[in-house]
């Protein structure tokens, strides 16, 4: 069992880092607001830290979930930043969904400190992390993947080293532009169902059996025929990772016009006041268009 310390405890953090202390680890944890590692202390145990350079001190792997570049940068770099209490050898997982560019940076901050950097987002949203079933994509150094990936394991139903630095970022892009043609195209499926007067649910057990299923059919159909949407990866998260995709695009020179136009229309539920809502609100959308 190692010594672990854990930045970030959110919807996403405080479940997987649940997980690491059940598993037997040694975990110290930090969050900005200090009442939430105060109560996730009083429910896996485990130990808190009032700075991301204390919770790293004398730890083997430092992991973060956090929200943005910014939130990133401000717990790995500066005085009381994890970089700065991580000792030489030491690995840095990043869970974080940010830009590749964040992501370089680091790598090369990580390197000057003699420590690894791994770019490791997640993908399977909330449930995903309380049931310790989330897909990992990782670039990086594949010595500190290696030596990584036990850890990674204990949340984890896959978790796989696509290549250099960056590439988990870059797949976890090929994630979201996947993702929101998939509840765009399932929003006007069942929203078409509806506007022709058929059992959305029973379309959906015929459709969801053939070349139509999917994950987001599976487990957000019901919500989205019930106007269910407090769970689940939020629509402001969404727009950022659309943003970093979408720009990360333009760089490379890669053609997004569906992404480019699921990202105004969850532009449209923002204007709704669904900032907050799931992802799969996207059918609220187009009942207010009638």
């Amino acid at each position: 069992m190692a010594k672990l310390a854990f930045l970030g405890l959110g919807v996403m953090g405080g479940p997987m880092a649940g997980h690491l202390q059940k598993a037997g680890h040694d975990v110290t944890v930090y969050n900005r607001t200090a009442a939430k590692a105060q109560a996730w202390v009083a429910k896996y145990g485990g130990n808190e830290a009032a700075t991301p350079r204390e919770a790293a001190q004398g730890a083997e792997f430092v992991m973060a979930c956090v929200g943005n570049d910014d939130d990133l940068r401000s717990v790995c770099q500066g005085q009381d930043g994890a970089f700065a209490g991580m000792t030489a050898g030491s690995v840095f997982v990043d869970h974080t969904t940010v830009s590749a560019a964040v992501t370089s940076e680091l790598y090369a901050a990580a390197n000057d400190a003699q420590i690894s950097f791994v770019d490791a987002p997640v993908s399977g949203g909330q449930a995903g992390a309380e049931n310790g079933q989330l897909s990992i994509m990782c670039g990086g150094d594949e010595g500190a993947f290696v030596r990584a990936l036990p850890v990674m394991e204990v949340y984890s139903k896959i978790c796989r080293r696509i290549g250099d630095s960056g590439a988990g970022q870059m797949t976890k892009m090929c994630n979201q532009i996947a993702i929101a043609g998939l509840v765009q195209g399932l929003s006007e499926a069942l929203h078409f169902a509806q506007k022709a007067g058929l059992d959305g649910k029973a379309v959906v057990e015929v459709i969801s059996q053939g070349a139509a299923g999917s994950w987001q059919m599976a487990n957000r159909y019901e919500t989205m025929l019930e106007d269910h949407f407090d769970h689940g990866f939020a629509v402001d998260w969404m727009r950022k990772d659309l943003g970093i995709c979408l720009d990360t695009g333009d760089a490379i020179g890669a053609s997004l016009p569906v992404t480019a136009l699921v990202d105004q229309f969850y532009k449209d539920v923002q204007k709704m006041g669904g900032g907050r809502w799931d992802t799969s609100s996207l059918i609220q959308r187009l009942r207010k268009m009638g």
